[in-house]
């Protein structure tokens, strides 16, 4: 990073993958979960990495042997891990990273860390769709508490949105393809992932 601030890693695995029909940190590539799969690569560039799950899922095998945050907040999407993590310790800076990104590469966290603002309170990359911010691979400075607690108390639940409408460093994605996630059985075609352990 541009400044010397503690990076702790958080993998979000707390959705309910509604449109995916199963368990998306659950979803295998090569033999290996998509969430240990992210964890691992966190866990070559961050202090600490932690999972984000619900309470419902937190003794579920999969999210077994990872050190976890659960979310202390309800209908909140993502921003419930997010919130969470940054309740746990207000102190460090977050990168946060979907479980769901099965080209994320170490190339894209590299990228991420060397280019991260000091000054803005996210860093995020362009989405390669819509030139918008991605929130779901993204670092969170301890200063972006405050502007996600006031965007959250005026109904906002978005954190892109969020992102939008804050002063956020934004990337050009090194791997274009890295951030490409699989939300529907349709998405997994060709891409080697499985629905079951």
């Amino acid at each position: 990073m541009t400044v010397n601030e503690s990076v702790w890693g958080l993998v979000l695995a707390g959705g309910k993958s509604r449109r995916m029909g199963a368990d998306k940190a659950s979803l295998t590539q090569n033999g290996e979960s998509q969430l240990s799969r992210a964890v691992k690569l966190l866990q070559a560039h961050t202090e600490r990495t932690f999972i984000s799950t619900s309470a419902g899922q937190q003794d579920d095998p999969v999210r077994q042997g990872f050190e976890k945050i659960v979310d202390a907040y309800d209908d909140l999407g993502p921003l419930a891990g997010i919130l969470s993590a940054m309740d746990m310790n207000p102190a460090v800076c977050w990168l946060v990273l979907a479980c769901d990104l099965p080209a994320i590469d170490d190339l894209t966290i590299t990228h991420l860390l060397t280019h991260a603002s000091g000054d803005c309170p996210a860093t995020a990359y362009r989405s390669v769709h819509d030139d918008l911010p991605e929130p779901l691979c993204a670092i969170y400075r301890p200063t972006a508490r405050p502007i996600i607690d006031r965007f959250v108390a005026d109904g906002f639940k978005c954190p892109r949105k969020i992102l939008i409408n804050s002063p956020t460093q934004l990337l050009t994605q090194p791997n274009p393809g890295a951030l490409h996630n699989i939300n529907s059985p349709e998405d997994l075609a060709g891409t080697g992932i499985e629905q079951t352990l």
